[in-house]
C-alpha cells in the first residue's frame, strides 16, 4: 500500500512554539537552515526513489527561491503552508484570504506548477475557524491536510473522520493527519514530534496497523528542522516548548531512513488504495459547513 509523505518546509525559528518569543518581524535576524535541511530531504528521498508533497511557507519560498524550484525539479508535489504561518483562528476571514493568496501565488510563480493543496500552520483549522475551508475553496484548493482527529491543547478537532473525506466544499477532499486506534482511543503516531518521542518499533506497529487493520493509507508528516539537531538553541523559550521541540532531534534522520525503507510513499492524492473504489465507502464527510460528522472509527 502507498502512502502519504508529507514535508512541512518551515526553519526552526518560525514554529509555533516560539511564536511568543520570536518575532515574525526578527525573523531576518536569524541564520537560515531550512535550505541545507531541505536539499538533505531530497537527497534521501531520491536515494529511497520517493516523491512526496511539500508544503512551503511563503516566506521561505520569498526568502530561498532556488529551493522551491530543486523540489518541483526533482518531481515533488508543491503545496502551501501559509506566508507567515499565524494560527488560522487568530486571523479574520480578510487576513487569512491575502495571507493565503500571498503565498500560492509566490509558490505557484517560482515552482511554475498549480498549488492546490493546503496545511494549515500548526494544524489550525480547528472547530473555531472551519470557515477557512470556504477560502481555500474559493482561491482554488482541491485538498487540504489541516484538520488532525485529536483532543490537543493547539489543534486539533477530536470527532473528526480519521482518514480521507469529501468536504463539503464542491471539489474539495481532507487528508487528515494519521492516528492509530489503540484501545479505544486515537493515538497520534504519524510523524513531527510524536516521531521523535515514540521509539522507532512502537511507530512502526502502529503505521501498519493503519494500513492492515483498517485498510487504509497513513499521511506521515515531518519538518526540516527535525533532522537538524546541531540547530541553535532558544534557552528562554518554555520548558514544554523546548521538550516538544528539541527532544530527540539528532534520532530523526535514522529513523526517517528506517520508515522510507519500510513502508511505500508517494505525495497526497497519488496512489494510496483507499482513495476511492469499495475502500472509499468508508470515507465519511463533513455534515454541513458548520462540523464534522461522526465516523465509526473516530
Amino acid at each position: 500500500m502507498r502512502n502519504y509523505l508529507t514535508i512541512d518546509v518551515e526553519d526552526y525559528f518560525q514554529v509555533n512554539a516560539f511564536a511568543r518569543i520570536i518575532r515574525r518581524e526578527d525573523w531576518g535576524d536569524h541564520p537560515r537552515r531550512v535550505r541545507e535541511n531541505t536539499w538533505r530531504i531530497l537527497d534521501l528521498l531520491d536515494e529511497f526513489q520517493v516523491t512526496a508533497t511539500f508544503f512551503t511557507l511563503g516566506w521561505v519560498a520569498e526568502q530561498e527561491p532556488e529551493l522551491v524550484e530543486r523540489i518541483t525539479r526533482r518531481g515533488h508535489h508543491l503545496g502551501c503552508h501559509s506566508y507567515w504561518h499565524r494560527n488560522i483562528y487568530d486571523l479574520t476571514p480578510e487576513e487569512f484570504r491575502a495571507d493565503t493568496a500571498r503565498a500560492k501565488s509566490l509558490l505557484e510563480d517560482l515552482g511554475g506548477q498549480p498549488v492546490t493543496a493546503y496545511r494549515a500552520p500548526s494544524y489550525s483549522i480547528t472547530q473555531n475557524s472551519l470557515w477557512a475551508l470556504d477560502i481555500l475553496a474559493d482561491l482554488g484548493f482541491t485538498i487540504d491536510s489541516s484538520i488532525f482527529p485529536i483532543r490537543h491543547d493547539t489543534y486539533g478537532i477530536p470527532d473528526a473522520p480519521r482518514f480521507r473525506y469529501q468536504l463539503p466544499q464542491p471539489g474539495m477532499v481532507e487528508y487528515p493527519i494519521s492516528t492509530a486506534l489503540i484501545l479505544g482511543r486515537k493515538i497520534p503516531v504519524s510523524g513531527g514530534g510524536y516521531f521523535r518521542l515514540f521509539p522507532y518499533w512502537f511507530t512502526r506497529l502502529a503505521l501498519r496497523r493503519i494500513n492492515t487493520r483498517d485498510g487504509q493509507p497513513f499521511i506521515f508528516y515531518l519538518h526540516p528542522w527535525e533532522i537538524d539537531p546541531d540547530q541553535p538553541r532558544f534557552s528562554h523559550a518554555s520548558a514544554l516548548s523546548r521538550f516538544r521541540h528539541y527532544t530527540n532531534l539528532h534520532r530523526t534522520e535514522e529513523r526517517l531512513r528506517r520508515l522510507l525503507g519500510d513502508f511505500s510513499f508517494g505525495p497526497l492524492g497519488d496512489g494510496g488504495r483507499g482513495d476511492g473504489g469499495r475502500e472509499g465507502e468508508r470515507e465519511r464527510g463533513m455534515r454541513g459547513r458548520g462540523g464534522v460528522s461522526e465516523d465509526s472509527d473516530a
